[in-house]
């Protein structure tokens, strides 16, 4: 990038910057967007398809999770990974609808790309879409209907829609009943649920159907001495972040031995500190203990002595859903134990599980923390059924908050769009294009559920059009029987939010891509001119072991 003055070429930009501007920038960030969508797009519904992913070293990953294909794909174009964003912000924000939003968000700017064309000012464009979006948010909250956090028939069909599509087709039944129950138990009273109490352990071996719910918490370690017992009832447990072992000196200092007899002297009073440690321990009444730092062998036997079961080197996160789960404190020093800090629980186990040995805290008086075990033939089943089952879990608490969920199979999208269209008479102008865009791009919804039901996606959005114009607001897309049908009588249903998040951030980033008109892209090569396409490929460059999707470059 050079400047002109006098004559004088001024350098602005170091040598092998490069710099897109006008319709090319919007161009070439437009299409990146739109192949990242594509990815995920054959995914979407009851009947996507899975994408197998391979990354440089070797390691498989086969999944129907929008959100896990784009964080697993190695994703250069900038705009490219604004859309990755847009599913990582569904994805913490309510957990499902990953595909749902990148898929909007594709379509919008495809819809956008044709009003460019019509020399249509992005400004213009934007404008309109934000309005849209406005106004999509009032009406989803229009047609939303309300739903009682203790109605676990509704609940479960929620769980039910999460799922459908994912790994966890053949045990769906089951599976819903373990999330919905975990919702119910870990749901404070005030109705937020915090779904870290909801712990999901993956054990390869069983079958899905042997997947189950323990209300309490499992921790994958063993007890650290063979003489301890393997089961102790009617627990009282003690939860300790601080090692049991002699303490060391915080500064450096040295001990001068000169006789046998002093070494023998010290090494005693080293053991006698322990031993008075454990005594602590012992005199606290707590017969199983939980120790998030070492246990030293000698306190092991002394441990093992007063039949306590004690459990070392317990991550943080399952301290506390211990703490929350049996009512005890955590305890952070040895000398201030108290009986009133320990925890009580019917039952503290060592099962062996798929050959592992673990420790099953259960029948504790009200779990506030809940575990489930999930089973299934290979790795890759688990895996997936553990992404399917943080779906189900997370929008099935986003219910329980929210208390509002609107009908699924794109029932919501086709009423959307028929409401915008309307709205966008009334706006008139320019922003009546971009209103009417939006419209249209909402309705790639059923039409791609219905291309990945290898249905005709065209005939299916006339049907649907029709019904929802004659007043049947929740009338979806039935892909398995092929025809519009009453959603909500199906049983297919969703929180509002993953609704209002989707077209929200969708919306949010559509605006985004188009107002950019200009790229500067530094040099990446310290200097010197861009590498060609075909030195970028000898050197590996391109998309990482995805072949280089087109747009991505």
């Amino acid at each position: 990038m050079a400047a002109n003055l006098g004559g004088q070429p001024i350098f602005i930009l170091k040598e092998g910057s490069q710099r897109t501007r006008g319709r090319d920038a919007q161009g070439s960030n437009i299409a990146a967007a739109k192949a990242v969508a594509s990815a995920v797009r054959t995914t979407l519904g009851p009947k996507g398809m899975d994408k197998m992913l391979v990354d440089t070293i070797g390691d498989v990953v086969i999944t129907n999770d929008g959100v896990t294909i784009l964080k697993e794909m190695d994703i250069e174009h900038p705009a490219a990974k604004m859309m990755v964003e847009v599913a990582k912000t569904q994805d913490d924000e309510v957990g499902d609808g990953t595909t749902t939003a990148v898929v909007v968000a594709g379509e919008l700017l495809k819809r956008a790309e044709e009003l460019l064309e019509q020399d249509v000012h992005p400004t213009v464009i934007a404008h309109g879409y934000r309005l849209a979006a406005d106004k999509a948010q009032e009406l989803i909250k229009e047609i939303a209907i309300e739903v009682k956090s203790d109605d676990t028939e509704m609940l479960r069909k929620i769980a039910d829609t999460a799922m459908t599509g994912k790994g966890a087709e053949a045990a769906k039944d089951k599976l819903c009943d373990l999330v919905v129950r975990a919702v119910t138990l870990v749901a404070d009273e005030d109705g937020t649920v915090d779904t870290d109490y909801i712990k999901v352990e993956k054990k390869v071996g069983g079958t899905i159907e042997d997947s189950e719910i323990i209300e309490g918490v499992v921790i994958d370690k063993e007890r650290v001495h063979p003489s301890m017992p393997k089961l102790v009832q009617n627990a009282k447990i003690l939860l300790l972040n601080a090692p049991v072992e002699f303490k060391k000196t915080e500064v450096d200092a040295e001990i001068s031995i000169t006789s046998p007899e002093q070494l023998q002297m010290f090494l005693d009073e080293e053991e006698k500190m322990i031993k008075g440690i454990v005594d602590k321990i012992v005199k606290s009444g707590a017969n199983v203990l939980v120790c998030q730092k070492g246990i030293d062998d000698i306190a092991q036997h002394y441990l093992a002595k007063a039949g306590i079961l004690a459990i070392r080197r317990v991550k943080k996160s399952d301290m506390t859903k211990l703490s929350r789960a049996t009512g005890a404190t955590v305890v952070s020093s040895i000398d201030s134990i108290e009986e009133s800090e320990l925890g009580t629980t019917g039952r503290v186990e060592e099962k062996k599980v798929s050959g592992e040995e673990m420790i099953f805290v259960t029948e504790c008086t009200n779990p506030k923390a809940v575990t489930l075990m999930v089973r299934g033939g290979t790795e890759h089943v688990v895996d997936e059924l553990d992404r399917a089952l943080e779906d189900a879990l997370r929008v099935v608490s986003v219910a329980v908050e929210d208390h509002k969920f609107v009908a699924g199979g794109g029932s919501p999208e086709v009423e959307l769009s028929l409401r915008l269209r309307e709205y966008a008479a009334t706006v008139g102008g320019r922003a009546q294009l971009a209103i009417e865009a939006f419209a249209a791009a909402l309705e790639i919804i059923p039409r791609t559920l219905a291309e990945n039901a290898g249905l005709d996606p065209i005939d299916m959005l006339v049907e649907l059009r029709s019904e929802h114009e004659a007043g049947h607001k929740t009338a979806g897309l039935d892909v398995f029987e092929a025809k519009p049908r009453d959603m909500l009588e199906a049983g297919v249903i969703e929180p509002m939010r993953v609704k209002t998040q989707a077209i929200a951030s969708a919306a949010e980033a559509a605006v985004m891509i188009l107002r950019i008109d200009d790229v500067i892209a530094a040099s990446k090569m310290g200097g010197g001119d861009m590498p060609s396409p075909e030195e970028m490929a000898a050197m590996g460059g391109g998309m990482g072991g995805m072949g280089g999707m087109p747009g991505m470059m």
